[in-house]
């Protein structure tokens, strides 16, 4: 029996976790060509410059939840990856697409940065963490149905990865909404919740124990 590409293609684990450690690591770099020195000629005194550092205060609080936004979701990447015992072409490319997304944190960041008052520009952002979110658990959905994970793997483990996409984007979700008041709440909001996912207890509320 003839064996068709799409059969053998796309089954490294490893070169897809090389590829997005490449990719996260260009995008985190290309987050920081947003914060620029003020310009040397409106400079005069240190007055001016304190007053031209405080005015860059959106830009860093901007420029922290996007690195944030980035560090979450390359741990939840790797931890989906480190629990498979191979890829699919189909599984592949979902994670190419979640990689695209990646790229693009960017030039959302440049836009939420340049029109930080504005609903749209945060509304784009949060579109961006979305289908980020989404798309990673269509990956683990897809690596379960396929038989990708790894026969070890407990089943509450499988549970916590599935729960803590929904409960990451069902927060994002509702700072988002908060923009209704203003941007800065929304903000203000998905920072503190990230900060929390990045330095949270092991144990999480609701978890039983041993889910990390």
């Amino acid at each position: 029996m003839n064996t068709s590409y799409n059969q053998v293609a796309g089954q490294s684990v490893e070169r897809l976790a090389a590829l997005s450690d490449g990719i996260f690591g260009v995008a985190m770099t290309l987050l920081l060509l947003e914060l620029r020195v003020p310009a040397k000629e409106l400079i005069r005194s240190e007055s001016d410059l304190r007053r031209a550092l405080v005015m860059l205060a959106p830009q860093l609080l901007v420029y922290l939840m996007s690195f944030l936004t980035l560090g979450i979701f390359w741990v939840g990447q790797q931890t989906q990856l480190n629990h498979l015992r191979g890829s699919e072409r189909h599984l592949t490319w979902i994670h190419l697409a979640f990689l695209f997304l990646v790229t693009l944190m960017p030039f959302s960041t440049r836009l939420l940065t340049g029109f930080i008052t504005y609903r749209t520009a945060l509304v784009a952002y949060w579109a961006n963490l979305f289908l980020l979110g989404a798309l990673l658990y269509l990956s683990w959905g897809r690596a379960t149905r396929a038989g990708m994970v790894k026969s070890d793997t407990p089943p509450k483990v499988v549970d916590a990865i599935c729960r803590r996409i929904w409960t990451a984007q069902a927060f994002y979700a509702f700072g988002a909404s908060l923009c209704v008041l203003h941007p800065y709440w929304s903000i203000g909001f998905i920072v503190f919740m990230q900060l929390y996912y990045a330095i949270a207890p092991r144990y999480e509320p609701g978890q039983q124990k041993g889910v990390a």
